[in-house]
Formats: structure tokens, C-alpha cells, sequence
């Protein structure tokens, strides 16, 4: 019995699903939400590789603050309070959807996405999510593995200097 009781405490200590030290750790992608200047950086390879510009909440308390998850990707997304299918110009989530799990949803109510109109980017006017010009929303899509830690902040620092603070950068 102490064999077995060994055996599935060192298959947990030793498992790569178990979460040993930091998350992310240095390295690992990371994007990087900062609501004080409606940026997002993506961040790997213990560095800033590129800041976008954004759109976030009418409101302050609209698109939420933390540390998430990303949990759903989607090309040409569904609008389903408004019923518009994917791909029709009316759409305002764009071409890509990167969802994640804020206020324990599932990561279908608040995201990165596109959008349909282009000149709301750099400015508070979201329900909640972040909204990224279509091209830039389809880079990220396409480096952003599910599973890949968010952080939304309001912040005076700059990316670097918040990416060190949440062990995203060495």
C-alpha cells in the first residue's frame, strides 16, 4: 500500500499537468492588457515582442482586471447577442476571437477580438472586451497557444517592468 501511495505522489510531484513554480514561466507567451493606455504586448522569449494598440470598456469596471486564461480561439466568430453570423461586415467581433476566463466565464463572454469599425481602437468604448484592428488580431491568433496567461491592469509602468512583477520576463 506505502508503494502505490509513493507511486501516484511522485507521478503528481513529477507530471508535467502538475503546476510546479511560477506560471507563466519566463519565456512562455503572455499577453499583457493595460487599460490605462490601450495597449496590449505580447510578450515571449523573456521579452516585449510587440504592443498593440486597443480598444476596452466604456466604462472602467466593463472589461475586467487580473490575471486569466486564454480558453477558446475562433475564426470568423458567432455574435450571439445580436445573432450575426461570422464573416458578415455587420459583425463586431471581427475576424478572430482569443477568449478567455474572466469572471468564470468560459471564455465566450470576454476576449481579444477584431472589430468592424476601425476607429474605436484607442479608445474606451468596449461592453468588456478587448478589441484589436482585424490584421492585428489575426497575428496574435496565430502565435497564441490556448492556455496562454492574460493580465489586465491599469498601470503607469511600462511592459517590461509589469511583465518582470508577474515572472513573464527574467
Amino acid at each position: 500500500m506505502l508503494k502505490i501511495i509513493s507511486a501516484v505522489c511522485l507521478t503528481f510531484i513529477f507530471s508535467p499537468i502538475w503546476p510546479l513554480g511560477q506560471n507563466p514561466m519566463p519565456g512562455d507567451p503572455f499577453i499583457i492588457v493595460n487599460k490605462k493606455n490601450n495597449e496590449v504586448a505580447y510578450i515571449k522569449d523573456n521579452k516585449v515582442q510587440t504592443v498593440m494598440a486597443a480598444a476596452t470598456g466604456k466604462t472602467e469596471d466593463l472589461t475586467p482586471e487580473g490575471f486569466f486564461t486564454i480558453t477558446v480561439k475562433a475564426v470568423e466568430p458567432y455574435y450571439r447577442k445580436k445573432d450575426i453570423k461570422g464573416g458578415d461586415p455587420n459583425n463586431p467581433l471581427g475576424t478572430r476571437w482569443i477568449g478567455f476566463d474572466a469572471a468564470e466565464t468560459d471564455g465566450r463572454i470576454y476576449g481579444i477580438h477584431g472589430t468592424n469599425d476601425p476607429s474605436s481602437i484607442g479608445k474606451y468604448v468596449s461592453q468588456g472586451c478587448i478589441r484589436l484592428q482585424n490584421e492585428t488580431v489575426e497575428s496574435l491568433y496565430d502565435i497564441v497557444p490556448i492556455g496562454t496567461k492574460i493580465l489586465i491592469v491599469t498601470s503607469s509602468d511600462n511592459f517590461e517592468q509589469i511583465g518582470r512583477v508577474y515572472g513573464a520576463i527574467k
